[in-house]
């Protein structure tokens, strides 16, 4: 039986079997294209949330950006050091871990706002995922077995956002919305 149109007899072209405009062709019905359709909400949330509260928690946590003491960047690096992947990156933090963990802080709340926002939802995601691959090769690498370790399980978080973008309530798609319309006022 054929999705795009009926079977023998009299065919009027191909008819599509949903309205959904998935990136699936036979994309599926009912609830399940809504299912579909509002599958990225609960990950872009949760990650969204997530580092905007890193971020903030960063900020407004008066040891972290300190040179020294307990609950300092510098400490976490100094730390992390001997058992990081990538100990360069490290030591190039170490140079001025102030200026890092701001810049961290800072990343981390832009990723989260615009994941919320869903404004340059792919941008933002690649952001989160740059931040996630960089604080597993350097601060959760030791971690053993490797999944008791969280930044990698945040990398693969980020991917499915990369590729798909913030389609739904997102501003992304509201700007996209105003250029169709645009583009229609003005060839159409």
């Amino acid at each position: 039986m054929s999705l795009t149109g009926p079977m023998g007899g009299h065919d009027d072209g191909p008819k599509a079997a949903t309205s959904f405009q998935g990136p699936v062709a036979g994309a599926p019905l009912g609830m399940r294209a809504t299912a579909s359709r509002y599958a990225l909400l609960p990950l872009r949330l949760f990650l969204g949330i997530t580092f905007v509260y890193a971020g903030l928690h960063k900020l407004t946590d008066h040891n972290f950006l300190t040179g020294k003491g307990p609950g300092s960047l510098t400490a976490l690096l100094e730390g992390a050091h001997d058992t990081a992947a990538a100990s360069w990156m490290i030591e190039l933090a170490q140079h001025s871990p102030e200026s890092f963990g701001l810049a961290i802080a800072l990343g981390e709340l832009a990723v989260g706002i615009g994941t919320l926002l869903g404004l340059w939802a792919r941008l933002a995601a690649l952001g989160g995922a740059l931040i996630s691959f960089t604080l597993w090769l350097t601060v959760s690498w030791p971690s053993d077995p490797y999944y008791y370790g969280n930044d990698l399980a945040y990398l693969m978080a980020w991917l499915p956002l990369v590729m798909a973008g913030a389609p739904m309530f997102s501003m992304d798609a509201l700007l996209a919305m105003r250029r169709r319309r645009r583009g229609r006022q003005i060839f159409g």
